[in-house]
């Protein structure tokens, strides 16, 4: 496969994950069987992407390794596992989509997990996107008025993705100080979409200061 296509598959699947993890974490939206088929689709996904990037882990132990990338390494390992985790305690409840697993692991001990699990793994996806969204966007050409407006509007969105971060408790299910999750049947699709997708937007907002500010400190030591 050559480097553009593959580069463009890359993008693909990360778009589908991101998706995916936003579908995922609506479940009074999509109902019990889609979220378990969703959640099936993500791990064949997370999959393809460690696949088509593979060579991350090669050169792990190659070259110096500087703030921005002990970070990166970091919250890439954490992710790793927390989505792994995610995906063995749900396949241990699942009732749908692989049965036969069902109960594989304690089911109390897996609804604990999976929750606190899942809600890491959304936290901990955002600020993935975020520590490469500076490279992502390296090829736009935008004026330093446009750059200071974007992120000022990418800071707003951060503030109000906090807040709903807060509102929504989910502190808690990471931190296993509850073992249920809180769902409002009534709230609309679009807007528990939205609250969604501003929270992993926040969390972004925060993987792109780390990378802004440990390029420009990398910048000041030459």
């Amino acid at each position: 496969m050559k480097a553009r296509q593959k580069t463009i598959v890359k993008r693909i699947v990360d778009a589908c994950m991101t998706v995916l993890l936003l579908l995922l974490m609506a479940y009074q939206v999509t109902g019990e069987t889609l979220h378990e088929w969703f959640g099936i689709g993500m791990t064949v996904l997370l999959i393809l992407h460690h696949v088509l990037n593979r060579r991350w882990y090669a050169a792990l132990f190659k070259g110096t390794y500087n703030a921005l990338r002990v970070v990166t390494v970091f919250v890439n390992t954490l992710l790793l596992a927390a989505i792994a985790l995610t995906a063995l305690c749900g396949m241990a409840m699942s009732a749908h989509a692989v049965p036969f697993l069902y109960g594989m692991l304690p089911v109390s001990f897996a609804r604990q997990f999976h929750l606190a699990m899942s809600h890491w793994s959304f936290l901990l996806m955002g600020l993935h996107l975020g520590l490469h969204l500076p490279v992502m966007t390296a090829g736009f050409h935008w004026s330093g008025k446009r750059k200071k407006a974007a992120l000022a509007v990418f800071g707003a969105i951060a503030c109000v993705g906090f807040w709903f971060f807060i509102r929504n408790g989910i502190p808690a299910y990471l931190f296993f100080r509850t073992p249920f999750a809180f769902f409002d049947f009534n709230k609309s699709a679009a807007l528990v979409f939205a609250e969604k997708l501003t929270i992993l937007l926040a969390f972004a907002f925060l993987g792109t200061v780390c990378t802004v500010c440990a390029e420009r400190k990398g910048k000041q030591h030459r």
